[in-house]
C-alpha cells in the first residue's frame, strides 16, 4: 500500500503542475484577469518565439548521442502511421455515413506534443528528455499535418495537391521544426552559441510552459462539450486511452525502456492538439466538433495520464 501510495504521488507530481496551470487558465479566463485577445497574442508568442527557442536550446545545449535515437524515432514514425490507419479504417466503419467522419478521426490520433507533451516530459526528465522530444515533435508535426489533410478531404476530392502544400508549409514555414532543424546543425556542426544569447533565450524558455498551459486552460469552452457528445468521447477514447495503451506497450515488446518509452507514453497520452480545431475549420469540417473533443481530451488527460504513470511506475 506504501509503494502504490508512493508512486501515485510520483505520478501527481508530473501531471499535477500541467493540470493547476490549465484550471488556473480557467479561473483567469472567468474572472477576467486573461481575456481572448491575450490568449490570441500569447499563443502566437509561444508559437512563435518562446517554443522555438526552449526546443532550440534543448538541444544546442544537452548532452546527447542523436544517432542512437535513430531506432526510437524510426518507432515512433510507424506507430503514428500506423495508429492513424487504424483510426481511419475503425472510425470509418462506426462512422461510415457521417459527415464528421474526418473531424473524428482527427480527433483519434492527433496529440498536442508541442506543448502538453513536452510540458510532461519536460516535469520528468528535465532538459535531456526535452531534446530528445523535440526530435519526434519535428516529425510527428510534419507527419500529423499530412494525415490531417488525408482524412478532413472530403470524399471524392483530391487530396494530393493539398497534401504537397501542407508538407511543404509544413516544413518551410512551421517555427517549430525550423527552430529544431537549426538547433540540430549549430549542435552537429559544434558551433559555439555565446553565452549570452543562451542566457537570454532561457528567460523566453522558462515563460513557454506556463504562458502554453495557462492559454490552453482560458481557450476551453467547457460549455460546448454538451453538444454531440457521442463523437467526442469515441474521439477521447481512442487520443487518451488506445493510443496511449497499443503504442506504449508496443514500444515496451520492441525493448524500449526509461527515457525513450517514456516519452512516447507521454506524446501519445497528450490530448489532442489545438491545431485540429484549425485544420478542421479551414478544411470546411465541423470546428464546433473539433474544440469539443480538444476540450474534453484536456480535461481528462492529466487523469489518464497519471495512471499511466502510475502503472508504468509500479512495472518499473
Amino acid at each position: 500500500m506504501d509503494l502504490l501510495i508512493e508512486q501515485l504521488l510520483f505520478s501527481l507530481s508530473i501531471t499535477g503542475p500541467i493540470c493547476l496551470l490549465i484550471i488556473l487558465g480557467v479561473v483567469f479566463k472567468r474572472i477576467g484577469l486573461i481575456n481572448d485577445n491575450f490568449i490570441e497574442v500569447a499563443s502566437k508568442l509561444v508559437f512563435k518565439v518562446t517554443l522555438p527557442t526552449m526546443l532550440f536550446l534543448s538541444i544546442v545545449t544537452s548532452e546527447h548521442d542523436f544517432s542512437s535515437a535513430k531506432q526510437f524515432l524510426t518507432f515512433g514514425v510507424i506507430a503514428s502511421v500506423s495508429f492513424f490507419l487504424f483510426s481511419y479504417l475503425s472510425v470509418g466503419t462506426l462512422f461510415k455515413k457521417s459527415a464528421d467522419r474526418g473531424v473524428i478521426i482527427q480527433g483519434a490520433f492527433r496529440a498536442n506534443t508541442g506543448i502538453i507533451g513536452i510540458a510532461y516530459v519536460a516535469n520528468a526528465y528535465g532538459e535531456r528528455g526535452i531534446a530528445l522530444a523535440a526530435l519526434y515533435v519535428a516529425i510527428t508535426t510534419f507527419i500529423y499535418n499530412v494525415q490531417a489533410v488525408i482524412c478532413l478531404t472530403p470524399k471524392g476530392a483530391d487530396s494530393g495537391t493539398s497534401a504537397g502544400k501542407i508538407m511543404l508549409t509544413t516544413l518551410t514555414k512551421n517555427p517549430l521544426i525550423i527552430a529544431i532543424l537549426a538547433g540540430l546543425v549549430v549542435y552537429l556542426l559544434s558551433i559555439p552559441v555565446p553565452t549570452i544569447v543562451v542566457d537570454a533565450g532561457n528567460y523566453f524558455a522558462t515563460m513557454t510552459l506556463p504562458l502554453a498551459l495557462l492559454c490552453t486552460g482560458g481557450s476551453l469552452d467547457l460549455s460546448s462539450m454538451k453538444k454531440e457528445q457521442a463523437p467526442t468521447w469515441i474521439a477521447s477514447g481512442y487520443k487518451l486511452i488506445l493510443a496511449p495503451l497499443t503504442i506504449t506497450l508496443a514500444a515496451f515488446l520492441a525493448g524500449f525502456r526509461g527515457i525513450e518509452l517514456g516519452i512516447l507514453f507521454f506524446m501519445n497520452a497528450s490530448p489532442v492538439a489545438a491545431a485540429s480545431y484549425v485544420m478542421a475549420r479551414s478544411m470546411g469540417g465541423n470546428s464546433i466538433l473539433a474544440a469539443n473533443i480538444i476540450a474534453l481530451t484536456t480535461v481528462l488527460s492529466t487523469v489518464t495520464c497519471t495512471l499511466g504513470i502510475l502503472v508504468l511506475s509500479l512495472y518499473g
